[in-house]
């Protein structure tokens, strides 16, 4: 460009308005951005539609998982119930089962103990004292259950101005407890009045009893007959010797129906050791083999008992007390051993008086209560 050369700087953005060609140019150029606008007016629009379409869209989705999750929720929450229940159903199995089986445990233990004992009463029962037994009776049937006989000794307590008669046939006693009233001439113009009443006694029907073997006492058989208290004293003596397998004894006694001897020591742990070696040496005389067996004690786990009559013995109640009692007694015995009387032979008879304290001792008292005082 020389420099002569003239140019003008001319908005060339906006057509001169000045001219017509420049009033169509713009109203030409306002046509392209209306139909620009409208355009992007269409644009938003189907943009809006389209956002408003997706945003249904996503609730529907949203309500759908909503209702999805709320539904896995309850199903959920069930199956957790489900197996809560199940849960606790299955510790309480458990904790019935721990309950049997401690219970089966404390059993066995039980059995177990049981068991030790029966073997321990067997090596004992194996191991008691010989005796000569002949048998006189008769045989039982297998299925008869083991029972064993005993006599009672029942102590009877008598009340003051009481006594106690043994006829030597029930008849007899029949007979006056019958009368019930008595009148005892007792010589010249006296008498007295009595009353019979029959005699009761509570007598054992049942006798349950739990052995077991004692640890301080031992059973000495197979002794020679000789002078209790000198046997007792070389027993005591030689048992009480370490060099013996002894120790201090506490007591030693005589069973004299047996010719037995039991001996207590004051430690637990001795008897044991001499029931283990069977047979000893003891120097008596001379020497002599005596035999060592366990001791066993008895404790009463089950008694039963039963109001049972004497059907022999009378009780008279109501004597007074007006003489000598050996006296009054002669007379009230002559006066019931006398058939006018309905009386009859007597077998025992026992007085006590007015005021005294008097007991009657009925020993070995059979099954159906016939016994004397």
């Amino acid at each position: 460009m020389s420099s002569d050369e003239s140019f003008s700087l001319v908005d060339v953005s906006e057509p001169s308005q000045d001219t017509l060609e420049g009033v169509k140019a713009l109203i030409s150029s306002y046509k392209k951005k209306h139909e620009q606008l409208l355009q992007e007016q269409k644009d938003l629009a189907a943009s809006r539609d389209d956002r408003q379409e997706l945003a249904r869209e996503f609730r529907r989705r949203t309500e759908i998982l909503t209702q999805s999750l709320e539904k896995d929720q309850r199903s959920n929450k069930q199956k957790i119930e489900s197996e809560m229940a199940r849960l606790n159903l299955l510790q309480q199995e458990e904790a019935e089962l721990m309950e049997k089986i401690q219970a089966v445990k404390e059993a066995l233990m039980e059995e177990e103990a049981q068991n030790k004992l029966l073997k321990q009463q067997t090596d004992v029962f194996t191991a008691v004292p010989e005796r000569d037994v002949f048998f006189n009776g008769l045989t039982g049937k297998p299925t008869d259950a083991p029972m064993f006989d005993m006599e009672p000794r029942i102590v009877y307590p008598m009340e003051g101005g009481t006594a106690l008669i043994t006829f030597e046939e029930e008849v007899v006693a029949k007979k006056i407890l019958d009368m019930k009233k008595h009148k005892v001439d007792l010589g010249g113009e006296c008498s007295i009045t009595v009353e019979a009443r029959p005699v009761q006694l509570m007598m054992p029907r049942l006798v349950e009893i739990d052995t077991k073997v004692c640890p301080r006492r031992i059973l000495i058989s197979n002794l020679p007959r000789m002078d209790t208290e000198t046997l007792l004293n070389k027993l005591e003596i030689h048992f009480s010797k370490r060099k013996n397998r002894g120790g201090e004894v506490d007591d030693c006694e005589m069973m004299t129906d047996s010719w037995t001897v039991v001996l207590t020591f004051v430690e637990n742990d001795i008897a044991k050791g001499l029931t283990d070696t069977e047979y000893h040496e003891v120097k008596i005389k001379q020497k002599h083999k005596v035999r060592v067996t366990p001791f066993l004690n008895g404790n009463i786990t089950n008694l039963k008992t039963e109001m049972t009559v004497c059907p022999r013995t009378v009780l008279l109640t109501g004597i007074p007390a007006i003489m000598e009692r050996e006296t009054l007694q002669d007379l009230l015995e002559i006066h019931f051993q006398k058939s006018t009387n309905c009386g009859g032979e007597i077998e025992a008879f026992l007085y006590n008086p007015l005021g005294q304290h008097t007991s009657a001792l009925f020993d070995g008292v059979p099954k159906n209560g016939g016994s004397r005082p």
